[in-house]
């Protein structure tokens, strides 16, 4: 990835990022040599969870393939979890450490082409989400009969705040992985993927889930627990889907009322986006210590059995309280950040944009056109125009928390300009059938949308992604006759947008230079539409 979008281009008014990065953020963020050189195939990650000591101990094993030959690998595991011994063929593997990045020199000659396996041995008392999911690492608390209730979230921090690995958006196993969970035998660990034995220990249980579809690192969790369980079954559009809930035992009843919603929004979302992306390792909703997150295959859901947001609507526009937020959001990403993973943090609107236009559009299902609007519509007033959507590339910067709500209104907009709902579906359902199970960047996306829509939207997608500008629509009536023009855009913006005049809709093309459209009749009442996220100013 290149800089590109973030020079500071005067003539298009481009918005830069200045920030100073450090060294730790270009090895966390980067490709660099020592991981370039091999893709890791499958995670082995056994680990025993002591929540009296509120410490963890275990391995993961790395299957990797040799793309091009070295001998010095990266591992990322941040302190103050530690690496204990890693060893490859059964023989000890030295290494060096600068900051969170370890750096290995493998004895074993690495040919091109060639599958290897190595296994890192890690303990530690793993930092603790102050503020989860927003601040990451562990949450270890209580339910109300005083059992332990330990889970992990990790999307902005790293899986590597936990477990030692390749810990960097772009990789995930190709073949999936194993997790073992060890844990207080009164207790259930709920992880990823399908529950595939659990072993008998003298004072603890071990819980090995497996999952066999690719997956992203921040998406692999733990859930510890005095869960009950239920599940039904789910005729998708790629045949019967297992569906399973784990709750605390106390919330169970309001849990099977509440949990009803994740079926419909199954059906609203195998209809806009297509088939959900892990049919093999099943959809799971696990009740977890924090608001929740979208672990692949086990969405956590900490919305207190409610609908909205912690009760609240984030629109304001009462749409918001006909879904539990949490339940929707957050299964939303199985398609957009799951199925689809940005290939570097930057493109993170890839994930909440999609994402945060998924509510609008289960709305859109479930009530309507007019719902599905005004939702969209009404998130706008916590858009903020602080710094662009995009973030500055190599350096773990995800740009702008506008990747939401801005995300979801510039989707919006396209919906309108491409003025054909069932095309505008069938893009949403191909980008996740010709994307299936990769990682993107945002301009795979862009150019995607541009090609299936036949739309020109470069110059839409920079304003709207890569500036903090919102286009301005200026209009003054005149009798019969309309003037308009834009402001605040970049060089070759164009986008129609739809003016109601006199209550009748009627498309027209604003540029930087003031146009004139004339009426048959005497203009009463003019807008512009407020399905475009643009802002409007009638000139007296």
């Amino acid at each position: 990835m290149k800089n590109l979008f973030f020079l500071l281009f005067l003539s298009i008014n481009f918005v830069s990022i200045a920030q100073e990065f450090s060294r730790a953020d270009t090895l966390r963020g980067s490709i660099t040599p020592e991981r370039a050189w091999w893709n890791v195939t499958h995670y082995d990650l056994k680990v025993s969870v002591n929540p009296s000591e509120k410490f963890i101990e275990g391995s993961n094993t790395i299957t990797y393939e040799v793309l091009e030959r070295n001998n010095i690998m990266q591992i990322d595991l941040q302190a103050p979890m530690k690496i204990d011994k890693i060893l490859q063929n059964n023989e000890e593997i030295s290494f060096t450490s600068e900051g969170n990045a370890h750096f290995l020199k493998l004895k074993k000659k690495q040919k091109k082409g060639k599958q290897n396996k190595i296994t890192i041995y890690f303990s530690g008392k793993p930092t603790v989400a102050r503020r989860a999911p927003w601040d990451g690492g562990f949450t270890w608390t209580k339910d109300s009969n005083g059992n332990d209730f330990i889970a992990t979230a990790n999307q902005g921090i790293g899986a590597s705040v936990w477990w030692p690995l390749k810990d960097h958006p772009s990789e995930e196993p190709d073949n999936g992985m194993k997790i073992s969970v060890t844990a207080p035998k009164h207790l259930m660990d709920v992880s990823n993927g399908r529950l595939i034995k659990v072993i008998e220990n003298y004072t603890t249980k071990t819980w090995v889930w497996e999952v066999v579809n690719p997956i992203n690192a921040y998406g692999v969790n733990i859930n510890i627990g005095d869960y009950v369980h239920w599940s039904e079954k789910y005729q998708g559009l790629n045949g019967t889907l297992d569906m399973d809930y784990y709750v605390l035992r106390e919330n169970e009843e309001k849990a099977k009322e509440q949990f009803k919603q994740a079926p419909m929004m199954m059906e609203a979302f195998e209809h806009w986006f297509g088939p959900y992306p892990f049919y093999e390792d099943g959809y799971k909703l696990v009740e977890a210590p924090y608001l929740g997150m979208e672990h692949q295959s086990s969405v956590t859901y900490g919305n207190q059995f409610e609908n909205g947001y912690l009760g609240r609507d984030l629109s304001r526009s009462g749409w918001g309280m006909k879904f539990d937020f949490i339940i929707i959001h957050e299964s939303g990403h199985e398609w957009f950040a799951n199925n689809i993973t940005n290939n570097d943090v930057a493109d993170m609107w890839v994930h909440e944009g999609f994402t945060c236009y998924s509510e609008n559009i289960y709305l859109d299902y479930h009530f309507g056109k007019k719902a599905s609007s005004e939702y969209v519509v009404g998130l706008r007033r916590s858009i903020l125009n602080d710094i662009p959507i995009i973030g500055n590339y190599n350096v773990s910067h995800s740009g702008s928390s506008d990747k939401y709500y801005k995300g979801a209104n510039m989707l919006h907009t396209i919906r309108q300009l491409i003025d054909n709902d069932e095309k505008w579906r069938q893009i949403l359902i191909g980008l996740n059938k010709d994307f299936y199970h990769q990682t993107v960047s945002s301009k795979q996306v862009e150019d995607y949308i541009m090609q299936k829509s036949g739309l020109d939207l470069n110059v839409f997608f920079n304003q709207y992604l890569r500036t903090t500008m919102i286009p301005k629509v200026e209009y003054k009536v005149e009798d019969n006759k309309l003037k308009f023009r834009y402001t605040d855009i970049l060089k070759n913006f164009k986008m129609p947008v739809i003016a109601i005049i006199n209550g009748k809709e009627e498309w027209v093309e604003p540029t930087s230079e003031w146009k004139t459209k004339e009426f048959s009749s005497s203009i009463e009442t003019a807008e512009i539409k407020k399905d475009f996220y643009v802002i409007t100013e009638e000139i007296e």
